[in-house]
Order: structure tokens, then C-alpha cells, then sequence
């Protein structure tokens, strides 16, 4: 995909989730073939947030569905759910995440489709293409979730599933960095929280950004929910997850993810 194509916030964060995919963080690590083993007869699991398996109910009939792992690459999630019997195409804007998907697939003998692209934007699909959307915690990295719900509605046929996992958005309230080195939390920041503003950066984030972090946003619970209901969607399932306290001096006092099941009407 060329720079050219992409707006600065995306040029930076594929960029940044190349760097992740090649050093081999947490979010970026294939899934094992005893896991797609396992999967093949029919005992698997998934995430859609730091910890907490999504529930079974939620997927529906997942055998021959097809399946829109929307900015889930990484070699997790894809090469599960394809060997659990669905139709996948893993869409992601970062190609080497792309490549664990591929790695996984040639391994184990999977058949499914990986294509490179920002998550605002699926032209590249047709209406009514999926059965169901799978997208963990991504949304967090674009600045704006209505063209990602907009698009979520026009690819899903009627009666399809969006799956989604999200920030919670006091999470951005807090400066990490200084709240791991006193151990205490202070807000510091007024929401939304947007990175794409230099001015709200600490000295500490500014370096990790230029060194190549990927560029975070918080997003209001009505964005991240309400939008997809303004979307058309109806909202028929959520939980909340925690981290860990190594991850943030949040987790202990409160979860720091979200997740949703919404389904568009038939």
C-alpha cells in the first residue's frame, strides 16, 4: 500500500505496527499448531480484549460463515476462527501482521485470504459481503469511528454480527509513564485524548512516539457504542475486561477494555 493512499495517522501507526509485528510483541505472536489443531475439533477460543474469552453465543453458526477479521492481524484470530470452519479474510493496515496470518496459514495448511488496508475504508469489498466482523482492540488508533462503523454496516448482510473490543475511555485520562514511576494516579488529561496533538504530550510519550509507538485516541463510550446504533446496528451483547497490573496502574481499580456484540437488522 502506497504512503500516498493513507492519511498521516495511518502512515505512522502501519509503520509502527510493522515494527511490533517484527519484534515479536504480545499482539503480534502466531497462535501454535497445537492451538489450530484444536480448533479444527472444535475446542477454540478467542479474544477480543486483553483477557476474556469472547462467548461462544456470540459467534452464532460459525461453519461456512464468512468472516471479516477487521484490523486483526497477527497471527491469532484469523487462522483460528478459518480453522474452526469459517470463510476469512484478514484485513489489516500493517503488512507484516499480515504476514504472521500467512506464516500460519502455510504452516498449517489454512485457507484464507489476507488484504492490506485501513479500516475506515473496505472499498474493496462489496455491500453484503460478511456474515460476521471480528475486531478486537484496534479503534483506538484512528481518530474518527464513524467511517469504521459506516463501513462495518455496509459490508455485514442482514442480520450479520459485528464483534468489536474497545478502550475504555478512562484510560486516557491517566499519563502511563508517570504513573509507573510514582505509582499513583493522577488525571492529567482532558478527554478526548488525541495524539495527533503534540501539545497533549508528555515529554515521555512524545520520545515513544518518535521512536516509533503507535499513535493512540481516546473515544467516547456514545462514539464507540452510540455510534454504532446510529450505524443501525442493534447492540445485543457486552462485558468488560481488565489488563494487567504490569500492562497499567489502572487495572486494579478498574477495567480498561470493552466489548460488544451488535447485530444489523435484517
Amino acid at each position: 500500500m502506497n504512503d500516498r493512499q493513507l492519511d498521516p495517522v495511518a502512515v505512522h501507526n502501519r509503520a509502527a505496527w510493522n515494527r511490533q509485528a517484527n519484534a515479536g510483541s504480545r499482539w503480534t505472536t502466531p497462535v501454535s499448531s497445537r492451538t489450530i489443531q484444536r480448533a479444527r475439533a472444535g475446542q477454540w477460543r478467542v479474544i477480543l480484549t486483553p483477557k476474556r474469552p469472547v462467548p461462544m453465543a456470540w459467534f452464532g453458526e460459525l461453519a461456512d460463515r464468512d468472516v471479516l477479521c477487521l484490523a486483526s492481524g497477527g497471527g491469532q484470530q484469523a487462522p483460528v476462527l478459518a480453522a474452526a470452519g469459517a470463510r476469512v479474510v484478514s484485513f489489516d493496515l500493517s503488512e507484516e501482521q499480515l504476514n504472521k496470518d500467512r506464516l500460519v496459514a502455510d504452516r498449517d495448511g489454512l485457507d484464507f485470504r489476507c488484504v492490506q488496508g485501513d479500516m475506515r475504508d473496505l472499498a474493496c469489498f462489496r455491500d453484503a459481503s460478511f456474515d460476521l466482523i471480528f475486531n478486537p482492540v484496534s479503534t483506538a488508533f484512528v481518530p474518527d469511528l464513524r467511517p469504521v462503523w459506516a463501513e462495518c454496516a455496509r459490508v455485514l448482510r442482514g442480520g450479520g454480527r459485528l464483534l468489536t473490543g474497545f478502550m475504555n475511555p478512562s484510560f486516557y485520562l491517566f499519563d502511563p509513564d508517570e504513573a509507573q514511576r510514582t505509582g499513583e494516579l493522577t488525571v492529567r488529561f482532558r478527554l478526548p485524548y488525541a495524539e495527533s496533538d503534540p501539545t497533549v504530550l508528555s515529554p515521555e510519550r512524545a520520545a515513544e512516539l518518535q521512536n516509533g509507538e503507535a499513535m493512540e485516541f481516546s473515544h467516547s463510550l456514545e462514539d464507540q457504542i452510540g455510534g454504532q446504533i446510529v450505524a443501525g446496528f442493534h447492540l445485543a451483547g457486552l462485558y468488560e475486561d481488565h489488563w494487567s497490573d504490569d500492562s497499567t496502574p489502572l487495572n486494579p481499580y478498574s477495567p480498561t477494555t470493552i466489548a460488544t456484540l451488535a447485530i444489523k437488522p435484517i
